[in-house]
């Protein structure tokens, strides 16, 4: 369709392009911009149209237009609101959704815009009415209904006792007190979102001055609260029962009626089945779906061929006093899950080469020929950064393998080394915010069985219960996990094969032969990762098509090691394959292949050359978050989305699943019985199955249980949290019941230190838990890839009984001061040992330290012995100190030289820059960069190619 802004009014020219709310209210048939003081004040006269503008993960934006129509707005403004929907979404690329909203029926969408309710007030432009102000009217008694869940639908009724029944909440605003009345048929959840109503009353009509009493239904004259808010109503009598009659249209059969706007008229179409070929992208159509009835607008059809859709639609429903249904209206391509739902199948949508980048463009182009500032309009989606795993690393980790009915618990050098023919279960404890945190997964390898699915299954829910649902849960499969499992593993290996009783059991009842990896075999592995803390070598099939250009791999099939460098890695990945090597062939020497420059021997060990692709493997990136309420009933699970969420939805009655796409985490409130925590891995099963949003999700998605109380950082980073909330108990009544009444602080669960169940060591697992940031086992000799200071470090920490701490480790160069000869260098204590083994790094030896390592005692002391007298603890703002730092110049550091410096830590180039060089180039001390988080720090080094 094309798009003119010519004709557009001056109050829409540039809305919707930066995120946010925007309003106008209709006066003599203009929009008027609203100030963003008086957003949430609306008037019963009038007509208003909303812009909601998100900006999502991807850096485009998503509009939703919604026309609010005052009860006592005119038909011709009500008229014009709906018309100049159309016209800004048209201006705005024709991809927005536009929902009607009347005064009492609005859309949960609408109403989570201004929590927690909107309360119109009488007056209006049109109607001729003066507008009321709220601080200077005299203070009458006023009667409102109360009704919902999630977001609150607040109504006035008169104030009387034949309002009032048994399955609403009702709220009576007097001049000195505030009552809430809950009928005896309302659910716990409605009563605490009515009292959110009660805050915002008391705090917008009394200045926050006034009392708040809270009325049970079916408390007599005795109770005094009860007393006062009878007393008001003449004494009490029984209530009457609510009329069957008011809920008939919700039981009622639906019609679907389907009609295509043709010349101005509506014709009705037959169908059989509600399809997606009904609909041609030259027309408009009205779908009556009873509460809902939608406008779909085809790419094709002309402005005025929407208007005229919209009007009929309009029209409809007026005609129809059909005053309880919304009005929804969808472009092709952009239609909404609700809509999609209604028909009987929905094919991906085709592509419309319409991006973000494409819109904007169109937009800008528009907005320029008016003269109006576009810069920065046309920018492009910010770049990726590489997901954080918001979990500590330096955790205490226990690994089980699955045997059939049983599981084996693994040893420290065994824990990263998978099969894909295996399950395994894995119990990482780890200090999170603010207390100590756990989190109990289960993996599945590729070719596991399913007798050992199910029994991993039910060994880690054991292990949950034992731990009375504090501990996180994870489900995981092979080639789906997340950022925080491999950060957990540091170095993972997952080898073809399996060692469990069930995997060999099934090759034997099948005849197949065994194909599970040798040290002496023919093996490749691609190897990936974002760093020492991330990398992995996964084992593919030993062919030449099983090569990416994006990866590096190593090959080898006993004595013989090759490395193979694909033409688009980077340093990073050479570094990985040589960290790799330490692991899987630490005591043979590799030769190197460049693509393009293979030797003969290295193909013939893949068999012959064959095409490969060279694109790396794409995992689900993670979307914008969806938030759905979920109710188990008899064995299925139904969803309500909540919009625009916040911490304050996770109400403690109820269970919530937070979809990601590439994770979805089931929180339980602390108010769920025990039978239904533990069925919260089967709600995320459910919630898969079902696909609310039609994204396609795949089974094997990772799902995440959180227990209230519980939540790790990887979850709450998706909320603006607040830990204390987390914390309260009693139910969500109760809780803020205590803050409206008087202002009170709930009283808050202390944080509960774990049990043994929790920390706690099988007999049999060393004592020396592995330095997480360790990828080599330390009986292993050390041969290539990491610098001499990480290994004599680490290896220290791993064994330190196997060697003298006061002597220098082998290996370790360029550690001492300048003035000194290597040969005449001796350290003169424990402590002189300690700073030149961590001269090469930033802050102090404490920190370096895993939590979960417990060092030998003399370590320790020399440790403290270190702190006390301050070294390696410069403040941001101190000078440093070079005398004792192996420096270079910043030009033989860079990743682009073409003479690098032999034996340094390549992921630690900035450690070897001069204090003054190392400030010039990233504008703050080594203490301060120290202090930013990985993923931070790794940007920055790129940006000044040291990484």
């Amino acid at each position: 369709m094309s798009v003119s802004m010519k004709d557009l009014d001056p109050a829409f020219r540039g809305a919707g392009q930066k995120d946010g709310l925007e309003i106008w209210r209709i006066e003599n048939f203009k929009p008027v911009p609203v100030p963003t003081s008086s957003y949430g004040k609306f008037y019963m006269g009038d007509s208003y149209i909303f812009l909601k503008t998100t900006v999502l993960k991807n850096g485009s934006f998503r509009h939703d237009i919604h026309y609010w129509l005052g009860k006592d707005t005119s038909q011709d403004e009500a008229g014009t609101a709906a018309i100049l929907t159309v016209e800004l979404d048209a201006a705005l690329g024709g991809r927005a959704v536009q929902y009607r909203e009347l005064q009492g029926n609005e859309t949960d969408n609408f109403l989570s815009y201004f929590r927690p309710c909107i309360m119109p007030q009488p007056g209006g432009v049109a109607s001729g009415f003066n507008h009321v102000e709220i601080n200077e009217q005299e203070h009458v008694t006023h009667l409102y209904v109360c009704r919902g869940k999630h977001v609150v639908h607040v109504k006035e009724v008169p104030f009387a006792r034949s309002s009032l029944n048994h399955e609403d909440i009702f709220i009576l605003d007097t001049k000195s007190k505030i009552f809430q009345f809950n009928g005896s048929n309302s659910c716990i959840q409605e009563r605490a979102k009515a009292l959110e109503v009660v805050q915002y009353i008391k705090d917008t009509f009394h200045e926050g001055k006034c009392e708040v009493a809270a009325v049970e239904d079916g408390k007599l004259m005795a109770d005094p609260e009860a007393g006062d808010f009878w007393g008001l109503f003449g004494g009490f009598a029984p209530l009457p029962r609510k009329i069957p009659s008011e809920d008939n249209g919700e039981d009622r059969e639906i019609v679907v009626k389907l009609q295509c706007l043709n010349q101005g008229k509506l014709v009705h179409i037959s169908f059989e089945s509600l399809t997606r070929e009904l609909l041609e992208s030259n027309k408009c159509y009205l779908l009556d779906y009873g509460a809902e009835m939608y406008v779909w607008m085809g790419r094709s059809t002309s402005l005025q061929e929407r208007k005229g859709a919209s009007e009929a639609a309009e029209k409809l429903l007026i005609d129809g006093s059909r005053t309880k249904s919304h009005l929804i209206k969808v472009i092709e391509g952009f239609e909404t899950v609700m809509f999609k739902s209604k028909f009987s199948e929905w094919p991906p949508t085709p592509d419309l080469k319409l991006s973000s980048e494409d819109g904007r463009g169109k937009v800008a182009a528009l907005l320029k020929s008016q003269g109006l500032d576009v810069k920065g309009l046309m920018k492009g989606a910010p770049v990726k950064e590489e997901p954080q795993p918001y979990i500590d690393c330096t955790g205490h980790l226990q690994v089980w393998r699955v045997n059939e009915k049983d599981k084996t618990l693994l040893s420290s050098p065994e824990q990263s080394k998978f099969y894909t023919g295996d399950c395994y279960i894995f119990q990482y404890t780890y200090t999170g915010d603010e207390k100590e945190e756990c989190l109990i997964g289960t993996w599945f390898g590729k070719k596991s069985v399913e007798e050992e699915r199910t029994t991993a299954i039910s060994l880690a829910n054991k292990m949950v219960q034992t731990a009375k649902f504090q501990a996180a849960q994870v489900r995981l499969y092979e080639g789906k996990e997340p950022t925080q499992f491999f950060v957990i593993f540091q170095s993972l290996q997952v080898f073809k094969g399996g060692l469990s009783s069930g995997y060999k059991n099934f090759l034997a009842e099948n005849g197949i032969g065994d194909d599970t990896y040798s040290d002496g075999g023919l093996a490749l592995f691609r190897i990936q990762g974002t760093g020492s803390e991330n990398l992995q070598a996964l084992q593919v099939d030993a062919v030449a098509s099983s090569l990416n250009s994006s990866y590096c791999y190593i090959l080898h099939n006993g004595n013989t090691v090759f490395t193979w460098t694909g033409n688009l890695t980077t340093s990073l990945d050479h570094d990985l394959v040589e960290r790799q090597l330490d692991v899987i062939k630490p005591d043979l020497p590799s030769r190197s292949q460049k693509e393009g420059r293979e030797t003969d021997q290295f193909w013939e060990l893949l068999g012959g050359k064959s095409k490969y692709p060279n694109q790396k493997v794409v995992r689900e990136l993670e979307s914008d978050p969806h938030l759905f309420s979920c109710i188990l009933s008899q064995g299925n699970v139904k969803v309500k989305e909540i919009h625009h969420f916040t911490q304050d939805d996770l109400m403690t009655e109820d269970v919530f699943v937070l979809d990601c796409h590439s994770d979805i985490f089931v929180w339980v409130g602390q108010e769920m019985d025990a039978k239904v925590k533990s069925q919260a891995m089967y709600i995320g099963e459910k919630f898969l199955m079902l696909d609310f949003l039609m994204e396609n999700l795949s089974q094997e998605t990772p799902i995440f249980i959180v227990s209230e109380g519980s939540e790790p950082q990887f979850f709450t980073r998706f909320f603006n949290w607040d830990s204390a909330k987390s914390l309260m108990h009693g139910s969500s009544y109760q809780r803020k019941l205590a803050i409206v009444k008087g202002g009170a602080t709930p009283s808050l669960d202390k944080p509960k230190r774990r049990t043994p169940a929790f920390l706690g060591r099988s007999a049999g697992q060393d004592k020396s838990q592995r330095s997480r940031s360790m990828s080599t086992s330390p009986d292993r000799p050390r041969v290539r890839g990491r610098s001499p200071a990480f290994t004599a470090l680490t290896s220290a920490f791993e064994n330190p009984s196997t060697r003298n701490l006061s002597t220098p480790p082998p290996g370790v160069k360029k550690l001492f001061p300048k003035s000194c000869a290597p040969d005449q260098w001796k350290p003169s204590s424990k402590q002189s040992a300690i700073s030149a083994l961590t001269s090469s790094f930033e802050g102090p030896m404490k920190s370096i330290i895993p939590k979960s390592v417990k060092a030998s005692p003399e370590l320790e002391k020399a440790i403290q012995e270190e702190d006390a007298t301050g070294n390696g603890n410069v403040g941001e703002n101190e000078p440093e100190d070079d005398e004792e730092r192996t420096m270079y110049p910043y030009e033989c550091l860079i990743t682009t030289v073409e003479d690098p410096v032999p034996d340094i830590d390549v992921t630690k180039r900035e450690a070897y820059l001069s204090s003054a060089e190392f400030r010039e180039k990233f504008g703050m001390t080594r203490a301060a960069f120290y202090k930013l988080p990985k993923w931070k720090q790794n940007k920055l080094k790129s940006d000044v190619q040291l990484f």
